[in-house]
């Protein structure tokens, strides 16, 4: 009953003009958004509507949440989802934004627990999305990567990413997948470019993907995926089977969207 009441008040949302300064925000921010075709365009904006009705949205640390911060997040969130099979990012009930680099408290130890080292300091955040929790970006680090994507760091698909590696509920670096064929191909193409970059990164090695991603499994699946829509011919080149398996995944393709573009300029 819940369900299609929800439903029901979705399919009312998604038909809702688009409004236009709406528009002119993510054409002016979003540099991927132009690349769409009308029928991308169309689908994205319904479900962006959608997300930004359903969220909750926060400014933090005096941040003035004006429609330009909420619009060029949601359509980035919503630009991961658009060829998924999804339910507008069930385990996101919130998104807080700050307006610069975070630095969250120190942590400080339990009373019963024993620390078998000393805490590891605070560092300064760009974005992080918690588990069962809400997604926390930097607006100067959203606006910043929305408009270069040539430089392949995107705080909203990677905090996006780690929430669509979450819904089968671990942040392992492997999402939802349709079928034991695609999960046997992610796991072998993904486990092989994760430990080269993992040993390219420990003997100090330039990487096209971010080194960070040798972190964990988890970060690594982020920082592909912003590789994945950033940077896609670039990624195509570098590492075929990975671009071909996110695009599996994600049933998208960045780099033909590229392509298109650059031979509708020059037409």
């Amino acid at each position: 009953m819940f369900h299609w009441l929800r439903d029901r008040r979705r399919a009312k949302v998604r038909k809702r003009p688009f409004p236009p300064e709406w528009e002119a925000i993510v054409r002016e921010n979003v540099v991927h958004y132009c690349m769409l075709d009308d029928a991308e365009r169309t689908e994205l904006q319904a479900m962006m509507q959608v997300f930004l009705e359903e969220k909750h949205w926060e400014g933090c640390g005096g941040l003035d949440l004006t429609d330009e911060i909420r619009v060029t997040i949601a359509a980035q969130a919503c630009l991961l989802q658009l060829g998924l099979t999804h339910n507008y990012y069930r385990n996101v009930k919130s998104i807080l934004v700050y307006p610069s680099t975070v630095v969250p408290p120190e942590r400080q130890p339990g009373v019963f627990e024993h620390m078998s080292g000393p805490v590891e300091p605070a560092v300064p955040l760009l974005g992080q999305a918690l588990y069962q929790g809400p997604v926390v970006l930097v607006w100067d680090a959203v606006f910043h990567g929305a408009r270069h994507p040539e430089q392949g760091h995107n705080v909203v698909y990677h905090e996006f990413a780690h929430k669509l590696d979450m819904l089968d509920g671990a942040a392992d670096g492997t999402p939802v997948l349709t079928s034991h064929e695609l999960l046997n191909e992610w796991v072998a193409v993904c486990s092989a470019e994760f430990l080269r970059l993992r040993r390219l990164s420990e003997q100090g090695r330039k990487t096209f993907i971010d080194s960070y991603g040798a972190k964990n499994e988890a970060e690594f699946f982020a920082v592909a995926t912003e590789e994945f829509f950033d940077r896609p011919l670039a990624l195509q080149k570098h590492a075929p089977d990975l671009y071909r398996v996110l695009s599996a995944y994600y049933r998208q393709d960045p780099a033909g969207r590229v392509d298109r573009t650059c031979r509708e300029n020059l037409s």
